[in-house]
């Protein structure tokens, strides 16, 4: 935290930056994009080791935040309490988050010879990609919020990526602040196995149990023995209060009390985000006071719960991703009574190529409450296809519309969406970045 670098490096560094921050002038002088990316990339190009010579710089320290679902919103709601405490944060706010992305967060936050004036830097970080970016940045917090089958393709199952995490993790400095998901099978067993400090977080509220266990769950078996978990209850997917009837791993405590706090934004899996971010709030020392009420005045991140108001009516976008992410999302959907919904399913590079996930999604929640049901998105008769199977009989309630232009789609939806209700989107990623375009001009990335 806060080294000094040797002046062949600042060099090195101070070239790195001038080049990277004209690219960015560059690229949005011409409306090309974000320049979330590429600048990073570049610069990476020409100083190999810009990541740690710029988190280095960071006064406070890193707070890597990393997990399947969650990442963005717990990062800015993270980022919001401690800038409102007086902080400065550098903070990957695009997404971006992958290496480059990272990188170019933190030169986006340097003088035009790379030096870096920042408290904390809160970067999210592709679960995939912690293993290569922890020794560079060696973060003083890592926040671990839940391992979730998403985009198998690219990254396997879930035990497979914990395991990579357990064993870069426990390399790093003993002063390291681990904050894992008590909740998390997987996550919990990573914490009870590492020598650094760690503080779980979790829910204790069992009134808030599912019915059942989904069907989409992903890790119901003990990761220390592999005999499947006595569950008392769960809230989402595989999260909850479990026992290992055989060796006797169970849940560990969590720091907080989960009960006695708010939470962000609608459904429960922002409750995990927010135990997550007052967990390393706490920690950092923030006045509870400041804490509760930036939760009570939160705003949401772009397509997390994202509230809109387009031509007169409501909309909110619902990043919908995976199995549990979409599962999440309809239960949100139908615990209110609006019944118009679109659905935008892409397979590109960042949504995942294989859409075969929507197979494990409960869409049947979804038809069985009828209504007016749109679907769009590169893979539209994927999508078409699942709601149709999803029906229980031909005398269904539900109306159908497929529509494959999106900007059709859009206004199709909104047409069909009364004055007093809202129209829910449930996009996966690229798709979301598409339908916050049409509907507000602008772009993100």
């Amino acid at each position: 935290m806060g080294k000094k670098i040797r002046l062949i490096d600042r060099l090195r560094l101070g070239f790195a930056v001038l080049v990277a921050k004209s690219v960015t002038f560059v690229v949005r002088s011409l409306r090309l994009g974000a320049a979330s990316v590429l600048p990073g990339s570049i610069a990476r190009r020409i100083e190999p080791r810009i990541l740690e010579l710029l988190s280095q710089q960071v006064k406070n320290g890193v707070i890597l935040i990393a997990g399947t679902n969650g990442k963005t919103t717990t990062a800015l709601l993270l980022c919001t309490i401690l800038e409102r405490n007086g902080y400065r944060i550098a903070h990957n706010s695009t997404g971006a988050n992958l290496e480059n992305g990272l990188m170019t967060a933190l030169i986006e936050n340097t003088n035009l010879v790379g030096a870096l004036n920042v408290d904390y830097a809160i970067l999210e970080v592709d679960e995939n990609i912690v293993p290569k970016v922890l020794q560079p940045l060696q973060p003083r917090i890592i926040l671990c919020l839940n391992l979730f089958r998403d985009q198998l393709d690219r990254y396997g199952e879930v035990d497979s990526i914990s395991k990579r995490w357990t064993k870069v993790i426990s390399t790093l400095p003993l002063e390291t602040v681990v904050i894992p998901n008590a909740d998390d099978p997987t996550l919990s067993y990573l914490g009870q196995q590492l020598p650094q400090k760690v503080l779980f977080f979790g829910m204790n509220e069992p009134e808030h149990y599912l019915e059942a266990i989904p069907h989409a769950v992903d890790s119901i078996y003990c990761p220390s023995c592999g005999h499947s978990l006595d569950y008392q209850g769960v809230y989402l997917s595989h999260l909850g209060d479990f026992t290992c009837p055989k060796c006797g791993f169970s849940k560990s405590k969590p720091t907080l009390e989960s009960s006695q706090w708010s939470q962000i934004l609608v459904g429960l899996y922002n409750k995990y985000n927010t135990l997550a971010a007052v967990t390393a709030a706490q920690e950092l020392g923030v006045d509870q006071a400041i804490i509760q009420d930036t939760i009570n005045n939160f705003q949401a991140a772009f397509g997390r719960a994202e509230d809109l108001v387009i031509n007169g009516k409501r909309v909110r976008i619902l990043l919908s991703k995976n199995p549990v992410g979409t599962n999440e999302t309809i239960r949100v959907v139908t615990q209110s009574t609006d019944k118009t919904t679109l659905l935008v399913l892409n397979d590109r590079t960042p949504d995942g190529t294989d859409v075969s996930w929507i197979w494990d999604v409960d869409t049947e929640k979804l038809v069985e409450r009828g209504g007016t049901l749109v679907v769009s998105g590169d893979r539209v008769y994927d999508m078409a296809l699942r709601l149709r199977y999803s029906e229980k009989s031909a005398q269904s309630h539900l109306n159908l519309i497929v529509e494959s232009d999106l900007r059709q789609a859009i206004a199709t939806a909104l047409k069909h969406t009364p004055d007093n209700e809202t129209l829910h989107i449930l996009p996966t990623y690229s798709a979301m970045l598409e339908v916050r375009e049409v509907l507000t001009g602008r772009k993100i990335l």
